[in-house]
């Protein structure tokens, strides 16, 4: 089943997300299929491609709670 998740990146206490569909069963920083979007909770930054998302969302990918609340906030 794909999911779409958040992936951490960048360095210790600077953290950056990229929102990603993914396999449910890779691990969090694993190869995605596709990059949706990325959020950046320090810089306030959130870039989302919502064609792509809906897209996969029609696949059948679930969306998790986080990448759901972010959704809400935009």
């Amino acid at each position: 089943m794909i999911k779409i998740r958040l992936s951490r990146y960048g360095r210790k206490k600077a953290a950056f997300y990229r929102i990603v569909a993914i396999e449910e069963s890779f691990k969090r920083e694993g190869k995605p299929q596709e990059v949706i979007g990325i959020w950046n909770p320090i810089k306030g930054q959130k870039d989302i491609d919502l064609a792509k998302l809906k897209a996969w969302i029609q696949k059948g990918a679930k969306v998790t709670p986080a990448v759901e609340k972010l959704l809400k906030s935009k």
